[in-house]
């Protein structure tokens, strides 16, 4: 049976990149369609980490205090040896929240849950995923992409204006462009399992051999489940020691190992073998066609980076197809690729890094694995500061922090609350409506000062965003800094909504210049 299906934007893998990207076009009434060819949801927790900035983005989906009921933070590792005592220490660096950093510690959240909790999300937002769909091919021109996709019913050609790729690290899309994904086989193969285990715990990620990757094992508690992750490396493939994945053979995998004995293998829900990559592609976008996740980039897990740069690459591309299907500029699609590809590139590097100090025992995770410090600085979108702005202050293309301002009617309001949503949002320590920009859909003006709908008691954007009476930061959808600029240099900062498609519908205020 041939069908023909006509939408915006048809998104090929539906793991986390995928529902993220599907939940922000959706809210944004983008018409979509999200497929996948695997039968079912993954199963899996394999990536289990969430880093502070993926949860200030779950924040702003509308889904981080599911997120949190659904996991719970890392406990201590702990350490056996074969004389049967053991060490506990601290892996994750703690670290308490402040104003302008609400959340500082990673998440333990298994990559089902999380999967699941998005396509709560998306379905709130009128969406769903069509599992057992599988894209056979497409092609393009000038005004979209015509794909076929092959399910249950037989296959469909589905016409859209863009096509998006988030489907792995053996991703069809990305082959069927012909981009090239360099990178490395690590020379680390391993075995992840999620099983029910007698024997341990609950209380401590338990781990032993460190350092000895022929005998190194470990088995991390899930949070809310009664599953632990089993992590061990096994030799490559043809050179011996192949572990079989059912219960029995993961038993006689952990009597192999374990220092002392005395653990039980249950119930296995799910296991996988695999070879670790670093991989990144070389291009992310080809016409019509755009790559984000695994597609783009592969990681090992070390440092829990994948997930999360995957998740954000879909939140940096959002908002920039949105505003293309409305009508901006072309070319802000093309920025996706200038800021996202170097973040993969660097935590490419990080992750690799890690990797090399797990193979000697030492696994120190700290605020660089956060992801909090990545911006765009040099990105197109960064507004060029004024000359005196000194180099150590917030700069265009830094993450947006979080601070507290107090509105007229006297409520507490987070700067983040004043974020949240699909739009970018203006902030002015000024009260002069005659100096900003006339309002438009799309951007919210929030005025701060002694007659302005907020006041800073704490000077939260003298301090935080370094911001002097008079002027502005506008801050993109995404949560970073877009400009900060003088209210007089208003005939500036409209050059830059025009080019990100706020162009105003009428001139701007006298005086604005």
């Amino acid at each position: 049976m041939n069908k023909q299906a006509a939408i915006e934007v048809l998104i090929c893998g539906a793991g986390a990149a995928g529902l993220t990207l599907a939940i922000d076009l959706a809210r944004r009434g983008v018409s979509l369609r999200l497929v996948d060819k695997l039968p079912a949801p993954f199963a899996g927790s394999r990536g289990k980490g969430i880093q502070p900035r993926t949860q200030e983005v779950f924040e702003d989906l509308g889904v981080l205090d599911r997120m949190v009921a659904a996991g719970g933070l890392y406990p201590p590792q702990r350490l056996h040896r074969a004389d049967g005592t053991s060490i506990d220490s601290q892996e994750i660096v703690l670290a308490a929240p402040t104003v302008e950093e609400p959340y500082r510690m990673p998440l333990m959240v298994p990559q089902f849950r999380t999967e699941a909790v998005l396509r709560e999300r998306l379905a709130e937002l009128g969406g769903a995923v069509a599992y057992g769909c599988e894209l056979t091919g497409f092609t393009q021109d000038a005004e979209g992409v015509t794909a076929t996709v092959a399910g249950p019913d037989g296959i469909e050609t589905v016409r859209c204006r863009y096509l998006v790729g988030g489907d792995g690290g053996r991703s069809f899309v990305r082959r069927a462009l012909g981009i090239g994904f360099p990178g490395q086989t690590l020379g680390v193969r391993a075995v992840v399992a999620d099983l029910e285990l007698d024997g341990l715990s609950r209380d401590a990620w338990h781990r032993s051999a460190e350092g000895d990757m022929s005998r190194q094992i470990s088995f991390c508690p899930l949070p809310r489940t009664d599953l632990f992750q089993l992590q061990a490396p096994i030799p490559p493939e043809g050179e011996g020691g192949e572990v079989e994945l059912s219960a029995a053979g993961l038993q006689a995998l952990v009597d192999a190992r374990w220092p002392t004995g005395g653990l039980t293998v249950g119930r296995v829900a799910w296991a996988s073998a695999y070879s670790m990559n670093a991989r990144l592609a070389d291009r992310y976008r080809v016409g019509r066609v755009l790559l984000m996740g695994d597609a783009a980039h592969i990681h090992p897990p070390t440092g829990g980076q994948g997930l999360n740069t995957s998740l954000q690459d879909a939140y940096n591309l959002g908002w920039k197809l949105a505003a293309v299907l409305a009508g901006a500029p072309d070319a802000l699609l093309d920025t996706y690729e200038e800021e996202r590809r170097p973040i993969a590139a660097s935590m490419l590097g990080l992750a690799t890094d890690l990797l090399d100090k797990a193979g000697q025992g030492d696994m120190k995770r700290g605020r660089e694995v956060h992801q909090l410090d990545l911006g765009y600085r040099l990105s197109s979108l960064a507004m060029t500061s004024p000359a005196n702005r000194p180099e150590t202050a917030l700069q265009p293309g830094d993450r947006a922090p979080d601070g507290v301002l107090r509105a007229a009617a006297g409520r507490p309001t987070r700067l983040f609350d004043l974020l949240a949503g699909p739009h970018w949002t203006l902030v002015a320590r000024t009260t002069d409506s005659a100096r900003l920009p006339a309002p438009r859909p799309g951007l919210r003006v929030h005025t701060v000062g002694e007659d302005g709908a907020f006041q800073d008691p704490d000077d939260a954007l003298g301090a935080t965003y370094g911001l002097a009476e008079g002027d502005l930061v506008l801050i993109r959808p995404d949560g970073y800094v877009g400009a900060i600029l003088p209210a007089a240099d208003g005939a500036r900062l409209e050059a830059y909504l025009a080019d990100v498609g706020l162009a105003s519908a009428r001139a701007p205020h006298a005086g604005a210049a």
